[in-house]
């Protein structure tokens, strides 16, 4: 009976354990309390997330809050505010579907830093190539971690775009 009570315990601290982690998780989760701030004032946002890394007008007018996480983390937040200077939506810009939006022989290096802020990885430029290259930091497919490159030409547009394994994650590879 004893060894049954002892399961149970610890059973019930498991559970009691992981209900707060999971209860802590309201404040981790940025877009889901981001999401619930809708129709809300600038000033709420700032209160509520600080000031944004990058701010942005957009040409329709609208105003774009940049939250990035870079350059160790995987995330950028993007706060979209009308004309009238409320939330109309938040979300997280460095996720797979959004990075394959990037079109080649279009989009700019405006587009890229409208849409995920700012690089905060050291800017390459590769003379041969004549590219500059933007690196940002995510999880592919929200699973593996990994580097997004975007490519401009000396014009500041995008050439392509390349995906690789983000180093730091990797555990084989070591800093020396």
């Amino acid at each position: 009976m004893k060894a049954t009570h002892r399961w149970h315990h610890g059973l019930a601290a498991t559970t009691l354990a992981l209900s707060a982690l999971l209860g802590g998780c309201a404040v981790l989760q940025p877009v889901q309390v981001g999401q619930e701030l809708i129709g809300r004032p600038e000033s709420t946002i700032r209160a509520t997330f600080g000031n944004p890394t990058d701010v942005f007008k957009l040409d329709d007018g609208t105003v774009r809050w940049i939250y990035s996480k870079q350059p160790l983390g995987q995330q950028a937040y993007a706060a979209d505010f009308d004309t009238s200077g409320n939330l109309t939506n938040f979300r997280q810009m460095l996720r797979t579907p959004e990075l394959y939006k990037a079109q080649i022989g279009v989009w700019t290096k405006k587009d890229v830093a409208e849409r995920f802020g700012l690089p905060r990885e050291p800017v390459s430029y590769f003379p041969r190539m004549r590219n500059e290259v933007w690196t940002y930091r995510f999880l592919h497919e929200d699973n593996w971690p990994s580097l997004f490159h975007f490519y401009f030409d000396d014009a500041g547009i995008v050439r392509k775009t390349q995906i690789t394994p983000d180093p730091l994650a990797d555990p084989r590879e070591t800093i020396r």
